[in-house]
């Protein structure tokens, strides 16, 4: 077992950061490896190089090599990003739109159809909103949100979906709410992967 926590967020004193940390240390001794795409500078434009190995498949640019590398390495994937206007940040769906590529995650042509190659990862979610989860209900965000994510990206490549975990409220939380709230998505996620160990 392996997972790859990917965050996006530019400031290391988030509260994203806060729950990254402590869903590696909840995850032991399942390995951990964590890419932090502001740090590492990930360039998230899809630029011409880009288009033509989406459209030939193959001779992917080689940040984009290095990425397919860590995931295939992983047997889970967290995406923990903050929603940003009722989606992931762009940062994060630079990262998607240039990594989970023709040829690598899935391969589509008339001739054949649509055939996912991520089969053997498992993807989990963990949101963190700033709107309470009764905003999320009455205007359909958060099922669309998921609809875009596990149906759209992680089913149309054929990663198993594991767990969706949201963090409500973030900008108002009090500490000790907060507590509470990082608690209970640590524990959905972690427990949701540290069961796979037993399958």
């Amino acid at each position: 077992m392996h997972a790859l926590l990917v965050a996006a967020n530019p400031d290391s004193r988030s509260l994203t950061h806060h729950v990254l940390g402590r869903l590696e240390a909840a995850l032991q001794p399942v390995s951990v490896e964590i890419a932090d795409l502001a740090e590492e500078r990930f360039d998230p434009r899809f630029t011409p190089a880009d288009r033509r190995a989406y459209h030939d498949g193959g001779n992917y640019p080689a940040d984009v090599m290095a990425e397919h590398r860590r995931l295939e390495r992983a047997t889970d994937l967290v995406l923990v990003f903050p929603v940003y206007w009722w989606s992931m940040p762009a940062l994060l769906k630079g990262w998607i739109d240039r990594v989970f590529v023709n040829g690598w995650a899935f391969e589509h042509s008339p001739a054949s159809g649509l055939q996912p190659k991520l089969q053997g990862l498992t993807t989990h979610l963990l949101p963190i909103a700033g709107a309470d989860s009764g905003a999320y209900e009455r205007h359909g965000y958060e099922s669309a949100l998921r609809t875009q994510i596990e149906h759209g990206i992680i089913d149309y490549c054929g990663s198993r979906r594991g767990s969706t975990a949201f963090i409500y409220e973030s900008d108002q939380l009090t500490t000790e709410t907060t507590a509470r709230h990082v608690d209970s998505v640590v524990r959905t996620i972690s427990e949701a992967i540290h069961a796979r160990l037993r399958e």
